[in-house]
């Protein structure tokens, strides 16, 4: 067909085809929309009820039918019921440790292993990834009981430093893949213009290279803070007296009541949201949105 036999953008047919193409574009836009808020519903509204019970008298939260509003009446009865249980404080510490311990250790190791990995062509690469990779096909379970023993005998059990070792070990896989991954996507090239402009290999890594990969090791970083606060088999098998929160709020919840319950969710939900509220700007500097 030339241009000749097109028809003019006025005419009937080209405006009808261009109603139908907006109507199916608004169509897919509306099932777009829907399907969001549908699954952030899905996903808000059990957290907003563990919140709106960890702060409410511990009648409310036994009583049933719950009331419409949330917080009503509102109260710390639950969550200082809660926190003056025993061992909860020295848990709740606990797990702040062995999340420090593990975030700090992770990314220590990840980051020289994943630039290395990126950037340098050595025999046995890809084998290596691939056994980086395998560690983590392990189930935790298979693991558990050599751990304990091999722990027992050094020395290591029931200990905060051996459970972040533990944790280290296991997010390690996961994390050095994405470190590198991350490293691969910013050209080697920028690295050479800054030597070539007479900086030394370090003050290019530090000057042009760090600032490009942060976001993507404050993305690993995060993942390991929520893999190690949220833990439980590990924690539960390799210690007994320096119990993590969870580990304690598992090992408790058939003899707990349900303000034990709801508030140890709380308890174990809010470190993990804000560590994402601090991070979220190095997130969303990596999906390519700006933060400020």
């Amino acid at each position: 067909m030339t241009g000749a036999n097109l028809p003019p953008l006025d005419s009937p047919e080209v405006v009808s085809l261009h109603r139908k193409m907006k109507r199916r574009n608004n169509r897919g836009r509306i099932f777009t929309y829907i399907s969001a808020i549908l699954i952030s519903l899905w996903i808000l509204i059990p957290i907003f009820f563990v919140f709106s019970m960890a702060f409410t008298t511990e009648d409310t939260v036994r009583s049933y039918p719950k009331n419409f509003l949330p917080f009503v009446p509102f109260s710390t009865e639950t969550m200082s019921f809660f926190l003056q249980s025993e061992g909860v404080l020295r848990g709740l510490l606990n797990s702040v440790i062995v999340a420090v311990i593990t975030l700090v250790l992770s990314t220590v190791i990840a980051v020289p292993a994943g630039y290395a990995i990126a950037r340098y062509l050595f025999p046995g690469r890809d084998l290596f990834r691939l056994a980086v990779l395998a560690v983590r096909a392990f189930p935790i379970v298979v693991l558990s009981i050599p751990l304990a023993v091999l722990f027992l005998r050094a020395g290591l059990f029931d200990s905060v430093f051996s459970l972040a070792l533990m944790h280290t070990a296991l997010a390690l896989p996961t994390t050095i893949l994405v470190v590198s991954s991350v490293f691969a996507s910013v050209p080697y090239e920028l690295e050479e213009a800054g030597q070539v402009f007479g900086a030394t290999p370090l003050q290019s890594f530090r000057y042009i290279v760090t600032p490009l990969v942060l976001p993507g090791i404050a993305a690993s970083g995060l993942f390991t803070f929520v893999l190690s606060w949220n833990e439980v088999f590990a924690a539960s098998v390799l210690t007994l007296e320096n119990r993590t929160l969870p580990a304690l709020v598992l090992t408790s919840l058939a003899n707990s009541s349900d303000s034990f319950q709801f508030a140890g969710g709380f308890f174990l939900m809010v470190p993990s949201i804000i560590f994402m509220f601090f991070i979220r700007r190095y997130l969303f500097n990596m999906w390519g949105q700006v933060s400020k």
